[in-house]
Order: structure tokens, then C-alpha cells, then sequence
């Protein structure tokens, strides 16, 4: 399993001391719901005065609010989430088809996008039932160098013979990359010109998915992919999507 938190503290570091301090505890409270000051102290290992000053400040900012001893995120930064297009329009476009992947697969779900060298889940889905499941949660921040998702997201924005197999097949699978015991399978999301957006993906355990995963997800991740092109299409000819709107 990726955590948010995890995924913030193996990002790349700004330099900036505090403000790397700050996106950290934004990130443990975004996958905590709610913590003590305690609580951020131990998640984070920011040592307490550091924790409780930059709580404070972000408190300020309504980017952090306080309900009773325990510290949430502010609501701020719902209305900043809101204008963040057009990944909004994408990950809204997406959210029906990663819950049809995922009963249809019965594996956990996800869309993935650049930025930078990384890659950012933007949405996810997890599998229900009992049983193991690869969960990653929206936020986690992933290298672009393992996992199938990196690999799509590579080899349609990057030239060169390593990524032509992938090309032609249209999908991209890997085994144990990303974390030992999970395999998955992504496929590209593309744009009305054709240049990838996104990376669809299914993933769960290998002792499930086998060595081979792509034998049994690559057609239905291939479908998925196409149909949140379709429904991101569908959303912008309706008007729905608008890059001011909230």
C-alpha cells in the first residue's frame, strides 16, 4: 500500500525547509482525517515546537482548522482543489469508469498523471471484499522509472526503441517494480490530439494477478481508457467543464 504520507515524504524536496515541513503535514492529514498535535508529531517526526508553530500558521491561512485538540485540513483548500483544471475535469470524467474497471477486474483502480519526474495519483478506486488489495491513496506521489503507469507515461511523451513494444501493444504491465507483491496494468489517456494526459491503471497482488497480469486486465484497461476519453469529451461538448468554474 502507498500512503499520501509516505508518497510526500519520498517526493523531491523543494529545499525550502518550512515550506517542505508544511506540505508534509498537509499530506498526514489529508490520509489521518484528523490528529492531535501529538499525533502530527508522531506521523510526521517534526519535532513538537517546529509542528505546533507551522499548525498555527496554517491555521491562520484556513489552510489547517481546529476542532477541539485535534488539527483537519481547511476548508481553503477545498476551493483551491475545486479551480485545479483541467485535472478536475479529467478526474470527474474518470471517477464512473474507475469504479466500473474496478468491479469488472475486481482489483483496485487508478489514474495516474505527470509531473515532473514523478507521477500523482489523481484518483483512485479500491477494491471491496475481503482479500488482498493494492491500495494507493489520491495524492501519493510515485517515480515515473517503475510501476506500468510510469512506463505509459513515458513512452508516449518520450522517443526511443525501449518504448516502441509498449506502443504497439497499447498498454504496459509490471511485476513486483513498484512494490514487491503487487503487478499491474496501464494503458494511456489521450487527449483530442492525440498526447497523453494520464495513465490508467489496475493493480492488485501477484499471488492473484499471476506473472503475467496484462493476460487477464490489459483489454479491460484499454477499455477504460478509452471510454474516460469519451466522457471527457461528452463533458466538455455539454459545457460542463470550465477552467474558472468551482
Amino acid at each position: 500500500m502507498v500512503s499520501l504520507y509516505e508518497g510526500a515524504r519520498v517526493g523531491k524536496r523543494s529545499g525550502v525547509g518550512v515550506l517542505d515541513k508544511s506540505v508534509l503535514i498537509l499530506s498526514f492529514l489529508s490520509e489521518a482525517g484528523s490528529s492531535s498535535l501529538a499525533g502530527v508529531v508522531s506521523g510526521t517526526g517534526i519535532p513538537r515546537p517546529t509542528a505546533h508553530r507551522l499548525l498555527s500558521a496554517l491555521e491562520a491561512h484556513h489552510l489547517v482548522a481546529r476542532e477541539g485538540k485535534k488539527f483537519a485540513l481547511g476548508m481553503r483548500l477545498l476551493g483551491w482543489g475545486a479551480r485545479a483544471a483541467p485535472a478536475r475535469d479529467l478526474v470527474e470524467s474518470s471517477r464512473p469508469v474507475l469504479e466500473k474497471l474496478r468491479d469488472e477486474t475486481e482489483e483496485s483502480t487508478q489514474l495516474y498523471v505527470r509531473e515532473g519526474d514523478h507521477r500523482v495519483c489523481v484518483a483512485s478506486s479500491e477494491r471491496s471484499g475481503g482479500g488482498l488489495r493494492d491500495t494507493v491513496h489520491v495524492g501519493a506521489i510515485m517515480p515515473l522509472d517503475r510501476g506500468s503507469a510510469g512506463k505509459v507515461l513515458l513512452a508516449w511523451a518520450e522517443e526511443g526503441a525501449k518504448f516502441e513494444e509498449i506502443k504497439k501493444l497499447g498498454w504496459a504491465e509490471s511485476v513486483a517494480e513498484r512494490e514487491a507483491g503487487v503487478a499491474s496494468v496501464s494503458a494511456p489517456v489521450f487527449d483530442g490530439d492525440r498526447k497523453i494526459v494520464a495513465a490508467v491503471s489496475a493493480s492488485g497482488p501477484i499471488s492473484r494477478l499471476g506473472e503475467s497480469p496484462g493476460e487477464r486486465l490489459a483489454n479491460s484497461v484499454v477499455a477504460a481508457a478509452r471510454e474516460i476519453e469519451v466522457a471527457r469529451f461528452a463533458r466538455r461538448e455539454a459545457g460542463v467543464f470550465s477552467t474558472a468554474s468551482p
